[in-house]
């Protein structure tokens, strides 16, 4: 499969740095390719109408609507294309709406990106199936249906981590163990780039070195922060 072309995605996504996060983390570790970045449903149609991808990550609080209305559109059910929804939005109404419109997965912020890995690795093990078998059996249905835990990857992938620049991202919190840190802060702490910063941060929240909270405030997006498990070393 990786002989192939790489599949088309596109990301909705009204927060940049968690666009940004994603498209490297997907483009690094998987035979795909994003085409677009989209905050907004005005432009997501726009980027189904040019690129018709084959996968998209879906946000649903979006400045000008809501992005479960996008899966029931009739632009959206012209070309095959499946819908891994990333929302905070975590009440019964919307999670079964999206299910029963045909969306491939359900992700409720934060993601770890273990848990994106599953649900990728599910995605891409679906079109291997649909370009390699004309009939299936039950057990590759199943798998494809119910990816059992033991066959995804249960070690965080290395690629692009540094260890000197990891182990700085990690002295900041050894040093203040109880603290929180936005990604801010530990780019002002460490010197490394914010798109840099990120990845390594994902990583020790995959490797369960830092946990990661959402803190809501009164105004604007709730941040992402990060703080040392009180039982990693």
């Amino acid at each position: 499969m990786t002989h192939s072309q790489p599949l088309d995605v596109v990301i909705v996504e009204d927060e940049p740095h968690l666009a940004e996060l994603h498209r490297e983390y997907i483009e690094q570790n998987f035979h795909l390719r994003i085409v677009g970045i989209a905050s907004t449903l005005e432009q997501a149609r726009t980027l189904l109408q040019r690129h018709q991808p084959r996968l998209i990550l879906l946000d649903n609080y979006l400045p000008d609507g809501q992005g479960v209305d996008l899966i029931d559109s009739p632009l959206l059910k012209s070309f095959e294309c499946s819908v891994i929804f990333i929302t905070a939005a975590s009440d019964m109404q919307t999670c079964s709406h999206a299910m029963r419109s045909g969306a491939f997965d359900y992700l409720i912020k934060p993601v770890f990106f273990q848990r994106l890995r599953a649900s990728l690795e599910r995605f891409m093990l679906l079109v291997h199936t649909l370009r390699q078998q004309k009939v299936v059996d039950q057990h590759a249905l199943d798998k494809l249906f119910n990816l059992p835990a033991a066959e995804t990857s249960a070690v965080p992938s290395t690629k692009g981590i540094e260890p000197n620049t990891l182990e700085r991202v990690k002295q900041a919190f050894t040093e203040d163990p109880d603290r929180s840190w936005s990604v801010e802060q530990v780019v002002e702490q460490t010197g490394i780039s914010k798109t840099t910063c990120r990845r390594y941060l994902e990583y020790c929240v995959e490797t369960g070195f830092i946990g990661a909270e959402l803190q809501y405030g009164s105004i604007g997006h709730p941040r992402r922060l990060y703080r040392k498990r009180p039982d990693a070393k």
